[in-house]
């Protein structure tokens, strides 16, 4: 029996769980799960429901739309391997998690290329049959060169999302509005206290207690758009500062693909600059 997920993001008002359930009811769909949240401060309902049965996803959109507010965001998929690309630059350690879940069928994913601006992890990922694109930027402006990843991204296809999986270059607005609410990073959770060369050195030197990571999309104010996922790890004043940056790497590498996996199975809501998860 097919499967179908049900996002709504609407005004709240009374009744709206009833007249979702009552579709899904007289449409014959049984519901599989189903999650609801209401931003009271700004009277925004979210809901997000699985339901299984034989159903014709525009014909249900439709008469949720109906019947629901005016200005409800309401989408029906059906549930399929999504695409992503993943672009990275030097470190290998967010990027070789993903690859290693995705070899174990962990992520419901194709992933359809791997774009550099070096070479260096070109060999990890034809081990995993996956094509591999570098796009240097020697001798390139910032423009330049992400005008001519903006043409290969355009070569690989339709794609669902594109990971940033430690890339280390600033994406331009251009950038960003080309692949709106589709680019996912990650981060060190130093910032803004630790930025640029080595943030590790940087909090070790100031005696740091815990050590993080957030993953978040990206919009065009700097590591600063609506946050996905996080977690932390607490360390101590035995650690040196490349204790510390192996200890955050290893929970850089897990967040994100904790992120990825909530994007494939369509988990997340953006409310303004933050997100609702479900």
């Amino acid at each position: 029996m097919d499967q179908y997920r049900v996002l709504i993001d609407s005004n709240d008002e009374k009744g709206l769980v009833f007249k979702v359930s009552n579709i899904f009811y007289q449409r014959d769909l049984n519901i599989i799960s189903n999650n609801e949240f209401v931003d009271k401060v700004n009277n925004r309902f979210f809901m997000r429901s699985v339901v299984a049965g034989v159903a014709d996803p525009e014909a249900l959109r439709a008469e949720l739309e109906a019947a629901l507010p005016k200005d409800a965001s309401i989408e029906v998929i059906a549930p399929r391997k999504k695409k992503i690309v993943l672009m990275v630059t030097k470190e290998s350690h967010a990027l070789g998690d993903i690859l290693i879940r995705y070899e174990d069928g962990e992520l419901d994913a194709e992933i359809v290329g791997v774009v550099s601006n070096y070479d260096l992890l070109q060999p990890l990922v034809e081990k995993f049959g996956i094509p591999f694109y570098t796009v240097s930027h020697v001798d390139l402006d910032r423009d330049a060169h992400e005008g001519k990843v903006l043409e290969k991204l355009a070569e690989l296809g339709e794609f669902d999302y594109i990971v940033l999986a430690k890339y280390m270059r600033i994406l331009t607005p251009r950038f960003v509005e080309a692949y709106e609410s589709k680019i996912i990073n990650i981060h060190h959770s130093f910032l803004p206290a630790f930025i640029g060369a080595n943030p590790y050195k940087q909090a070790y030197e100031r005696g740091v207690k815990i050590i993080g990571a957030t993953a978040h999309f990206v919009n065009n104010d700097l590591d600063e758009g609506p946050i996905i996922a996080q977690d932390v790890i607490h360390v101590d004043h035995e650690y040196d500062w490349k204790q510390l940056q192996g200890l955050g790497r290893d929970v850089e590498k897990v967040v994100l693909s904790r992120a990825l996996k909530l994007a494939l199975e369509d988990r997340i809501f953006v409310n303004g600059n933050k997100t609702v998860i479900f």
